[in-house]
């Protein structure tokens, strides 16, 4: 089971590293103020934590046929019988487990640094934008 495990974590973790690079790009996008740009990625390390949560606890009732690792993994090391299905469901559920803990940290480092950048004196409101009419 162990190069289940490896194969999990290489499955998860990519899926995980796209959610980081959307965060990022999302952070990015507020770079113009720091609070807020922290605030958001918190907020989305939050809810993606939140999902791989709910997948960790969905992976018990899952078919383990119905998964990207059983695509990665050859015919040798492929449960095929129940207990081995009941050790891939356990191992699934600790890979997401795992990966949630690392997120949820993560949002509170988000979450922790913003509330610094607050401390700092930096400002916590989007700038006011002129528009075209207001000026004519």
């Amino acid at each position: 089971m162990e190069r289940t495990r490896q194969v999990a974590f290489f499955c998860v973790g990519r899926a995980v590293m796209f959610g980081w690079l959307a965060i990022a790009c999302i952070m990015f996008s507020f770079s113009f103020s720091p609070v807020i740009a922290f605030k958001a990625g918190a907020v989305l390390a939050l809810a993606m934590s939140a999902i791989l949560l709910f997948k960790a606890f969905a992976s018990a009732r899952q078919n383990p046929r119905h998964t990207e690792v059983w695509l990665y993994l050859d015919d040798k090391t492929r449960p095929m019988n129940d207990q081995a299905r009941a050790v891939f469901r356990n191992t699934m559920r600790e890979v997401y487990g795992r990966y949630a803990r690392g997120v949820f940290i993560m949002s509170c480092v988000f979450f922790a640094t913003s509330v610094a950048f607050i401390g700092l004196g930096f400002e916590t409101s989007l700038p006011q934008i002129a528009t075209v009419a207001a000026a004519g």
